[in-house]
């Protein structure tokens, strides 16, 4: 088998996967949606955002310079355009600008 061809199989393999797993709760859960699902899907967004910012903190050094200060403003612009807007992409997208433009340029 060529290159090409392997990787157009293995393309093909791999978006049949995600398909059937994205689609696969659906043709489970058909009828009605089981209360510990509905439960998981309303407690875990949340909880997984919670595990993301720590995991995101957890390298800062606050005793050295520039003491968090960028990821400390990064973060409240999220917070501040996620409360405003209501938008995650919007919020992630600007605070990672935010972020960005503070390391590359001012600190």
């Amino acid at each position: 088998m060529t290159a090409p061809a392997h990787s157009a199989v293995l393309v093909a393999v791999m978006a049949g996967a995600t398909i059937l797993l994205r689609f696969l709760p659906f043709i489970a859960f058909r009828k009605r949606t089981p209360r510990y699902v509905a439960y998981l899907g309303r407690v875990l967004p949340p909880a997984i955002i919670g595990m993301l910012v720590i995991y995101c903190l957890k390298d800062v050094q606050v005793h050295t310079a520039p003491f968090g200060v960028p990821e400390l403003l990064a973060g409240a612009a999220v917070v501040l355009l996620q409360a405003w807007k209501r938008n995650s992409l919007l919020s992630i997208l600007a605070g990672t600008g935010v972020y960005m433009l503070l390391v590359q340029a001012v600190f």
